[in-house]
């Protein structure tokens, strides 16, 4: 599983690699990018979530995957498959630089990763959690296909966060692709 790689017309995703930590930090740094995400982490609390990541690749056989732009070899952010103990369901998400916003990058790459995850990993349904004030991650998912399942529960620590439940099962997104 460890040398998945999955090539899009602008993206290249693979699992996370040692050298992607700097610009992971970065990111998980903005605060505008982490505005729905649990907020900024400090680069000590960064290495640990991505080790997180790293770590579900080895344990679990798939994780988010790292994201770069193919146009310039550079790392711009996570998204794909995740489903961390309590999770509601089987998740795609995202999260990217913010300087790629409006690119289109995280229904490219999401959409590359349902896919994936529904094909591979066998997956019947996914799930995206957002902040129903998140509208341009509302906007991803709508893009995606999914529609609102209603409001849903994170696990410990995230029992307070206020998340919406979008989402599709294997057959409506196959069936929306054949279209």
């Amino acid at each position: 599983m460890h040398g998945v790689r999955i090539e899009t017309d602008r993206l290249i995703l693979r699992p996370t690699a040692a050298d992607d930590f700097d610009a992971w930090a970065e990111c998980m740094a903005d605060p505008e990018v982490n505005r729905f995400l649990g907020g900024p982490q400090p680069r000590a609390v960064a290495w640990r979530n991505f080790m997180t990541m790293a770590g579900c690749w080895s344990l679990q056989g798939f994780g988010m995957f790292s994201v770069i732009e193919r146009s310039t070899g550079r790392w711009v952010g996570r998204l794909g498959p995740w489903h961390p103990e309590g999770w509601p369901g089987d998740e795609i998400g995202w999260g990217l630089m913010r300087d790629t916003w409006g690119k289109g990058y995280a229904s490219e790459g999401a959409a590359a990763t349902m896919d994936w995850a529904f094909d591979t990993l066998g997956w019947t349904q996914v799930i995206h959690s957002i902040n129903p004030e998140n509208h341009a991650s509302i906007g991803v998912a709508r893009k995606l296909g999914s529609t609102l399942l209603g409001p849903g529960k994170l696990p410990a620590p995230f029992e307070d966060d206020v998340v919406d439940l979008w989402g599709q099962t294997r057959e409506q997104w196959f069936a929306r692709r054949r279209r």
